[in-house]
């Protein structure tokens, strides 16, 4: 039953959250990796297959100062949603006890 939860849940999230913003972005104006580090995220659904490449971002002002801001913010926000997901997930595997 837990795994039928979490397919249920991770297509939801899907749905919600990348098909609807981040699959039509382009990362050509976002900042390019650097010394301090990069962001990647690659989305592999169905036929659907995108990569996005970043320099590490530290902050909204970050994002606000770029030449596409509109677009990094739709990453930047993606990838704090993602984070909060999988820790719920994680929290929520250990927590479900078999009976």
């Amino acid at each position: 039953h837990v795994h039928i939860i979490y397919s249920q849940l991770t297509k939801q999230w899907y749905q919600r959250r990348v098909r609807g913003e981040i699959m039509y972005e382009d990362d050509k104006m976002w900042p390019a990796p650097d010394r301090i580090g990069r962001q990647e995220l690659e989305i592999v659904h169905k036929n659907q297959h995108i990569c996005f490449n970043t320099s590490k971002i530290g902050s909204l002002v970050d994002v606000n100062s770029s030449k596409d801001p509109d677009g990094l913010r739709a990453f930047y926000y993606l990838v704090q949603d993602l984070k909060c997901f999988v820790f719920s997930l994680i929290g929520l595997h250990f927590k479900i006890k078999p009976i």
